[in-house]
C-alpha cells in the first residue's frame, strides 16, 4: 500500500449477484472480481458469496503523512472500504491480513472499533507480525488467526519527538494506554490486569518495556483464537455466512414481503 494520494482509488463493490455471468473458472473456485487497488483489497466471488479481502501493513498511518518510500495503511482509505463492505447487501465476510508494525494509536484504534462493531461477519490472519496498534486490529475481528512463525509485540504507549514536561502529559499516556486495555480485554479472552503486566513487562525485550509474542503463546494467552494459515481463516469466514439468503449480510434483518406488516 504506497504512500501515494494521487493514484489512490477506492474499492468496487460489484452489485452483479453471484453466479450468472460472474467470473468462474467452471470448478467452483473463487475468482477475484476486481484487481487489487493501491489500497490493498480484493472483493473474491466465494461460495457463499462475496468476501472482501483487506490487508493492513508497515505502519498505520494516522494524521500526519508518512514518507513516500514507507510502506504504510492510510486509515483514511481503509474507512471507506468498512463502510461500503459493512453497508453492502453482496459482500458476505471480510478477511484483515495483517503484517504491521503499528502506528498511529488513534488511527488505530479508530479502524478496531470499526471493525468490532460489524454485522458483517469478519475474521482476522496475522501473518508477519501484528505489533503494537496492530493487537487491537487483530482481536477486533469476531475470530481471529496467527501463523505459527508471526509474533506480536504489546508495550506501552509512547510518543516520538517533543511532548510538554507537565503533569497533564503522563495522564494523557495513562488514558491513551487504558483505551487499548479497555479494547483488547473486551474482544479477546485476555484480562486487563494481564495485558497490562504484558506492556509493562521489564525482562523480555533489551533496554524496552513490553512483551514478545510467538503465534503459540499469542493463542495460549488468549489473545488470538488459533494458530492458522490463509485456508483456516477463510473456511471460518464461510462458517460465519448462513447458506441461505446469499445477498443479505449475515445478522441483518429480513425484508418483509409485499402485503406483510
Amino acid at each position: 500500500m504506497e504512500n501515494n494520494d494521487s493514484e489512490y482509488m477506492p474499492p468496487e463493490i460489484s452489485t452483479e449477484p453471484p453466479g450468472g455471468d460472474g467470473p468462474s473458472d467452471g470448478d467452483g473456485r473463487e475468482r477475484s472480481r476486481e484487481p487489487a487497488r493501491d489500497v490493498g483489497g480484493v472483493t473474491v466471488e466465494g461460495r457463499r458469496g462475496l468476501i472482501h479481502c483487506l490487508t493492513v501493513i508497515g505502519q498505520i498511518e494516522g494524521h500526519t503523512e508518512l514518507p513516500s518510500e514507507t510502506k504504510s495503511t492510510k486509515y483514511e482509505h481503509v474507512i471507506p472500504q468498512l463502510v461500503a463492505i459493512e453497508e453492502s447487501r453482496e459482500v458476505r465476510g471480510l478477511l484483515i491480513v495483517l503484517n504491521t508494525v503499528g502506528g498511529d494509536i488513534e488511527a488505530g484504534l479508530a479502524l478496531a472499533e470499526l471493525v468490532a462493531g460489524m454485522r458483517t461477519p469478519t475474521v482476522s490472519l496475522v501473518l508477519g507480525g501484528g505489533h503494537s496498534i496492530g493487537v487491537p486490529l487483530a482481536v477486533a475481528a469476531r475470530r481471529s488467526f496467527i501463523a505459527p512463525s508471526a509474533t506480536m509485540t504489546i508495550h506501552p504507549v509512547r510518543m516520538n519527538g517533543l511532548v510538554l514536561g507537565v503533569p497533564q502529559t503522563l495522564t494523557w499516556f495513562e488514558h491513551m494506554q487504558e483505551r487499548i486495555v479497555r479494547f483488547v480485554a473486551q474482544n479477546s479472552r485476555v484480562p486487563a490486569e494481564r495485558y497490562r503486566a504484558m506492556m509493562l513487562e521489564t525482562g523480555v525485550m533489551a533496554m524496552d518495556f513490553g512483551t514478545m509474542l510467538s503465534g503459540e503463546q499469542a493463542v495460549a494467552e488468549g489473545l488470538i483464537d488459533e494458530i492458522g494459515g490463509l485456508s483456516q481463516a477463510v473456511e471460518a469466514l464461510y462458517g460465519m455466512i448462513p447458506e441461505d439468503h446469499p445477498n443479505e449480510p449475515a445478522g441483518s434483518p429480513g425484508t418483509p414481503e409485499e402485503g406483510e406488516g
